[in-house]
């Protein structure tokens, strides 16, 4: 049976939605009409496109943050510790130390791709991507990176398609 996200207003949980919209320091809960986005440069899209069979291959997947810690001798890459629904933790590590500190992604939910084939980097093996949503501002070089964080209703291991 299908869930709506209203049901849980009106079911008394309220209290927990403007909670979580008091806590938000990312935007999640911001309404989009209240977001500029006049200032964004938005890169074109690939032109070559990808067949269904080769798309279909990547394995997109919920994780919950267990546990983030900042990567020694590393200015860049933070190490996460989560779970995919699998029962054994999986370690991704990814350069959005900058954009992040560790302490406030304990908890969310993210997406991932889970089946790249690992990859060391600092001596700790990665294994996976998180998904992220980057742009530039017009006339400037700063770039902006937003974790693509879903609903903590979605359990570890939900699969995307």
């Amino acid at each position: 049976m299908m869930k709506s996200l209203d049901s849980d207003k009106k079911a008394g949980k309220s209290g927990a939605v403007e909670e979580a919209t008091a806590n938000d320091n990312n935007g999640f809960f911001k309404d989009n009409a209240k977001i500029d986005f006049s200032n964004v440069k938005v890169e074109p899209l690939f032109e070559e496109e990808v067949d269904f069979d080769t798309f279909s291959k990547s394995d997109f997947r919920a994780v919950k943050v267990k546990e983030c810690v900042a990567v020694p001798k590393s200015k860049k890459l933070l190490q996460f510790t989560l779970d995919d629904g699998t029962g054994t933790d999986r370690t991704i590590l990814s350069g959005i130390h900058s954009y992040y500190e560790p302490e406030e992604l304990v908890g969310k939910t993210l997406i991932a791709i889970t089946n790249l084939p690992p990859r060391k980097m600092m001596g700790i093996e990665s294994c996976g991507m998180l998904l992220s949503a980057v742009n530039n501002l017009k006339d400037s070089e700063d770039e902006e990176l937003h974790l693509l964080m879903v609903d903590n209703h979605i359990p570890a291991g939900a699969k995307l398609y």
